[in-house]
């Protein structure tokens, strides 16, 4: 009996996921309460720990971010990444990638991706790469960015969770910044082979046909001798003809509001600063604790107190209104993933706490005999709820009462970048309807598309480099 009332709770749980993915948005995180509160109501489940300090982590941070990007310092940073790509065409597989990922890791979030996606597709068309290599790799990239950031909503629930481990934020970061890098590279030379040249793809080539896409100033002379027809279809009247001047490729230009630059170091510093002060606990406050001895404090309050007070500052030295960083895309963004991982977290925590002998257990020899069974939980879990910070939150209290290693957990860690398995993320969906040449497409099959080796080779690379870091990075 106890058995079928276990199964019975856990298809709550799952329900309420399922309805919170096809919901969308912030009602991943209020089917998360409902299942909660049907736990406690119908099962008489007592309440699990809601994660209140994740939960304010990430609006502190994002309300920083907001403000940055209210004082036009997020389009001062989309500006430097646009100039890094478009100087690089020849590399662009390999720029990037590198770019989203590093830009991801500064900011917190992957929708600084979004402003990057037209400036990928435009180098790689213009100059007559095949845009799908670039703006695939990219997009996947971004995500390895949420695992390698101190200011990330995922890195929140992540350090609450590994408070007492001997795994604070420098370790963690050891670890999952070169397993990504790593990664990032391994994913560029993988993603240069993939896929026809434009003017060998049939889709392109029919594109052209029809007159939806001209053909890229560079391949004009072949496309034109591959035809046989001079310069015709796909070549506009000002184009070059077969075996002319090539046209010279203009940059995308990123206008930068004034004071853009000074919002977006003000951010930087911030981060550099909860960086520092977790590389370096002396520095922070200490206080007594039971014993009497002293004890820095935790990174969360520290987080807080940084990110709110770099909001303010950009409010007061950028005069930025109040109101209009409230207004901000990045502002309801992180407010639903706040509140999915609040929703979610709390749900999974109340299931968990009150069937450790039924769960727990169990599911903790399978992970301590097959400590990889970890990574394949976090990739798939992600791709069905698309929250890298609720993932955590469900997963990872697992992987501790397991009693794995924390240096294995945070090598597994980054298999969140399951996020990419099914098309639902508006990186892919943008990248995709952004590439005209028709390269970056989805298909009829859910998990197969443009991002799905990209995303395959990512994780591969950034669990197997992580396991190798952290053997050297001590607790």
């Amino acid at each position: 009996m106890e058995t079928v009332i276990v199964i019975l709770q856990a298809c709550v749980v799952i329900g309420a996921i399922v309805m919170g993915v096809r919901t969308g948005g912030i009602g991943l995180g209020l089917w998360g309460v409902v299942g909660t509160a049907i736990l406690v109501f119908v099962f008489r489940l007592e309440p699990g720990s809601p994660p209140v300090d994740a939960f304010f982590i990430i609006i502190a941070v994002i309300t920083a971010s907001s403000a940055m990007q209210a004082a036009g310092g997020i389009d001062y940073l989309v500006a430097i990444a646009s100039k890094i790509i478009q100087r690089n065409p020849a590399r662009l597989t390999f720029v990037a990638p590198l770019v989203a990922f590093v830009f991801t890791v500064l900011s917190g979030t992957s929708n600084i991706f979004f402003a990057l996606i037209p400036v990928i597709y435009e180098t790689a068309y213009r100059n007559g790469q095949r845009p799908e290599r670039a703006l695939a790799a990219s997009t996947v990239t971004s995500g390895l960015g949420i695992t390698a950031s101190p200011v990330s909503a995922a890195m929140a629930a992540y350090l609450v969770l590994m408070d007492g481990t001997g795994y604070g934020l420098p370790q963690i970061l050891a670890v999952t910044v070169p397993a990504a890098i790593v990664a990032c590279i391994a994913t560029s030379f993988v993603q240069q082979r993939i896929g026809k040249n434009l003017l060998d793809d049939p889709v392109f080539l029919k594109r052209v046909e029809q007159g939806d896409v001209e053909v890229p100033a560079p391949l004009r002379a072949a496309y034109a001798a591959k035809v046989g027809g001079g310069a015709e279809a796909g070549t506009s009247s000002a184009g070059a003809s077969a075996g002319g001047a090539v046209e010279k490729v203009e940059p995308v230009d990123h206008p930068v509001p004034p004071g853009g630059a000074t919002a977006a170091w003000i951010f930087i510093a911030g981060t550099l600063l909860v960086v520092t002060l977790g590389l370096f606990p002396s520095l922070r406050p200490a206080f007594p604790n039971d014993e009497g001895e002293l004890v820095p404090i935790g990174m969360s309050p520290v987080i807080e107190m940084v990110m709110f007070t770099v909001a303010l500052v950009i409010i007061l030295v950028r005069k930025v209104k109040p109101s209009l960083v409230v207004e901000q895309p990045l502002l309801r963004a992180g407010y639903v993933a706040a509140v999915a991982l609040f929703g979610i977290a709390w749900m999974a925590d109340t299931f968990i706490s009150a069937n450790e002998e039924t769960i727990i257990e169990p599911l903790g020899k399978m992970i301590e005999s097959n400590p990889l069974l970890l990574a394949v939980a976090l990739f798939l879990v992600c791709g069905l709820t698309t929250s890298q910070s609720a993932t955590t939150n469900t997963l990872i209290p697992i992987a501790l009462a397991a009693g794995l290693a924390p240096g294995v957990i945070t090598a597994m860690w980054p298999s969140l970048i399951g996020v990419w398995l099914f098309p639902a993320n508006g990186s892919q969906i943008a990248s995709v309807e952004t590439d005209q040449t028709g390269s970056t497409k989805l298909t009829q099959v859910p998990v197969w598309h443009s991002f799905t080796i990209p995303m395959l080779v990512s994780w591969v690379a950034v669990v197997a480099s992580g396991l190798l870091i952290q053997l050297i990075i001590p607790a």
